[in-house]
């Protein structure tokens, strides 16, 4: 089984669930509005994948923050961000086994989840 992140109402993640429900595809979601971010998984991710993919920077909780915080992030902020303001990782992001896959790709998921 593999775990999915992100937020029940996004339309890329809707895409996602509707993909994995229809090739039957067993799953566990993890809303980040409801149940927040752990630090081991977020640092984890920032590991795997740099912090620049992990991190949305076209959606709105990116552009609101300050030019300041935007041009001093680095690895280490980056995950105090996604624990502050977990809006602003990039979704879905999906964990099976030790791998991790950004955003909504239905090739991609062929290729990794089937």
């Amino acid at each position: 089984m593999l775990n999915i992140y992100g937020i029940k109402n996004c339309d890329t993640m809707k895409k996602a669930f509707r993909w994995l429900d229809e090739h039957q595809v067993e799953y566990q979601f993890h809303d980040y509005k409801k149940e927040g971010v752990n630090a081991e998984l977020a640092a984890t991710w920032v590991a795997k994948l740099g912090w620049e993919a992990v991190i949305n920077k076209r959606g709105t909780t990116w552009r609101k923050l300050t030019d300041d915080v935007k041009e001093n992030m680095n690895e280490s902020n980056a995950v105090a961000l996604m624990l502050e303001q977990p809006s602003v990782i990039k979704r879905p992001l999906i964990v099976k086994n030790n791998d991790v896959y950004l955003g909504f790709n239905a090739e991609q998921y062929t290729q990794a989840l089937l």
